[in-house]
């Protein structure tokens, strides 16, 4: 499933990105950006959909440190994901951020039911670390 995202995510195809997520209101998704707790996956597409709207041409992900647990209906995974690509200004973007996933098995399909995308924090500024370093 991961691969298939990835795939969909560099191919920029948001319908078949959105077939890894539980496809209705029970699909919750807390998110680094700015008042980003969102429930549903309908409101979580058009997140992507402005998401690639910010950049100039097709941006890429790769997936680095994947850790998976599961058991014969649900599971979790943890992973670095890393976001690559120029701006719409044509300012190069590389940023890293910590996902933590959970799955659902609905009709024998795993699903992401919970997702968790977060950065590290310098905590004497306070500020976001995002570069490339994990």
């Amino acid at each position: 499933m991961e691969e298939r995202f990835i795939a969909a995510f560099n191919a920029g195809d948001i319908d078949a990105m959105m077939k890894s997520y539980l496809p209705d209101k029970g699909f919750v998704i807390f998110d680094v950006v700015p008042r980003k707790e969102t429930r549903g996956a309908d409101v979580y597409r058009k997140d992507w959909e402005e998401f690639f709207s910010h950049f100039k041409g097709r941006p890429t992900i790769s997936i680095t440190q994947l850790g998976i647990t599961a058991d014969d209906r649900v599971g979790f995974s943890h992973s670095i994901q890393r976001i690559r690509g120029v701006d719409t200004q044509g300012h190069p973007v590389d940023r890293t951020v910590r996902v933590t996933d959970g799955y659902r098995k609905v009709g024998g399909k795993w699903l992401i039911a919970l997702e968790h995308v977060s950065v590290p924090v310098d905590l004497r500024t306070g500020k976001a670390e995002t570069g490339p370093k994990p």
